[in-house]
């Protein structure tokens, strides 16, 4: 543990502004029970019963009020970051905290009381054991949680769901290293240990468990980040109609001009919970006007970032050779889905259907919304959504990774066991590094360099 992971700490718990509500929060580390004690009597005028609201005065150094409100004290173990903590809730003026956390840390500056940095109390809580890693940072994810699904998905990582996942996958790649490692250490056991010991079988069903936590965990990163959908196409398809019709709201202007669109226009919409980050592009053509053209270098530069593009093109013209050299030019890897837009004009009805090459291809009308749901069903199919999927976990992105990584792992240390002359030493080492990328999520095996960027992320007080 870092020197200043023990220091006294306090801060402002509540968001910066105007409130009913302010919460200025003190953390002991190793000044202990004497100095929380000492602040007690300082600040409010009285020692605390541990657990028990009081309601006091904050006092100042003269020993007037700064305000009045209730004061908790949680001794060690049993608070938020392991350590003796004091709770000054009062009203939620910025003035008045700022007075009273001022006051708290001239009362603490014998004992070394400090500002604390963003997210010190729960990187405290993380490293006196009260939470993991994942559930760390499940916390600032319900605070900046931007839907209700997401929000619940948050709750449900903060209470743990997620990390006992986990940990039943390390403790079953544990106990199958357990017998490889064992058998290593006497080689002059002629068993075939892959066959005696059910290995292969054990290792089949570790890998049915991640490949399913990896799909619950892809679904919550799903709800926390959202897809990035790009709207591209030939000037005049119905691109502004079509975010328009999205979104359900008036965002861009409409003209039959062709180039009305000369910047990007951005909205988030949801989908069954889900953030769908709709993305309005200049329209792509040859042009000598150097205000669209930057407009539609930028619409190239979105499309590289897409995770979906939409491919739209008029529904009476079909796909033209412009729309092929523009199609040709998608990144690879990109899923991209043909809509035909304006068949209200065409005559053609709504429906979804399998195009040239396998694409998807949807028809439907931006001015009249028929087809538009179609549209959003296929959006959520290529998120990988599932209706009712409770069980979903907030995960982020470097929980996929370490999920992906130890698959791959796993998938090495099938391959050793399917070889004639077995391969032990290998199988035990793929088998090792899958549990580093395990450990990885829940912080048991996290570098300091780690901690420190996750939890600069979280504001200051939490």
């Amino acid at each position: 543990m870092l020197s200043n992971d023990t220091d006294p700490i306090a801060a402002i718990a509540t968001a910066p502004g105007r409130g009913g509500i302010g919460v200025v929060r003190l953390s002991f580390g190793r000044a202990g029970e004497a100095a929380a004690q000492k602040a007690m009597h300082a600040l409010c005028g009285q020692a605390l019963a541990p657990r028990h609201a009081s309601y006091v005065p904050f006092i100042d150094g003269n020993g007037e009020a700064l305000d009045r409100g209730i004061a908790l004290y949680f001794p060690a173990p049993h608070s938020y970051t392991g350590e003796h903590v004091l709770e000054l809730q009062g009203h939620g003026g910025p003035i008045v905290l700022q007075l009273v956390l001022q006051r708290a840390i001239a009362v603490g500056r014998d004992f070394g009381l400090r500002f604390a940095e963003p997210g010190e109390f729960t990187r405290r809580a993380f490293l006196n054991d009260k939470l993991d890693l994942a559930q760390a940072e499940a916390v600032v994810d319900l605070i900046e949680a931007s839907t209700e699904a997401a929000a619940r998905s948050a709750g449900r990582s903060l209470d743990g769901p997620f990390s006992r996942e986990i940990h039943v996958l390390v403790e079953d790649v544990i106990n199958l290293r357990m017998f490889v490692e064992a058998t290593l250490d006497f080689p002059e056991e002629e068993i075939d240990f892959l066959d005696a010991a059910d290995a292969r079988g054990k290792l089949a069903r570790i890998r049915e468990r991640l490949n399913a936590v990896f799909a619950d965990a892809r679904q919550g990163a799903l709800l926390r980040e959202g897809l990035s959908v790009v709207l591209a196409g030939q000037p005049n398809v119905g691109k502004s109609s079509l975010l328009n019709a999205l979104a359900g709201a008036e965002l861009a202007i409409v003209t039959s001009i062709a180039g009305t669109t000369r910047d990007k226009v951005a909205q988030t919409i949801q989908v069954e919970g889900i953030p769908l980050h709709i993305i309005d592009t200049a329209g792509l053509r040859e042009t000598q006007d150097e205000v669209e053209r930057i407009g539609i270098e930028r619409t190239w530069g979105e499309i590289q970032r897409a995770d979906v593009v939409l491919h739209l093109l008029d529904a009476r013209a079909g796909a033209t050779p412009e729309d092929q050299v523009i199609a040709a030019r998608f990144p690879q890897g990109v899923p991209v889905v043909r809509v035909m837009n304006k068949t209200d004009l065409a005559g053609a009805p709504g429906a979804l259907r399998e195009g040239e090459g396998g694409a998807r291809e949807v028809n439907l009308s931006a001015k009249t919304g028929e087809g538009i749901a179609l549209l959003r069903d296929e959006l959520l199919k290529i998120a990988g959504w599932q209706a009712g999927a409770e069980s979903v976990y907030l995960a982020r992105e470097r929980h996929l990774i370490a999920l992906r990584e130890a698959r791959g792992h796993l998938a090495l240390a099938a391959e050793h066991a399917d070889q004639q002359s077995q391969v032990l030493d290998l199988f035990a080492e793929e088998l090792r590094l899958a549990q580093d990328d395990l450990n990885a999520i829940t912080g048991e095996f996290t570098s300091d360099d780690l901690l420190g960027v996750i939890f600069s992320r979280f504001c200051i007080g939490k």
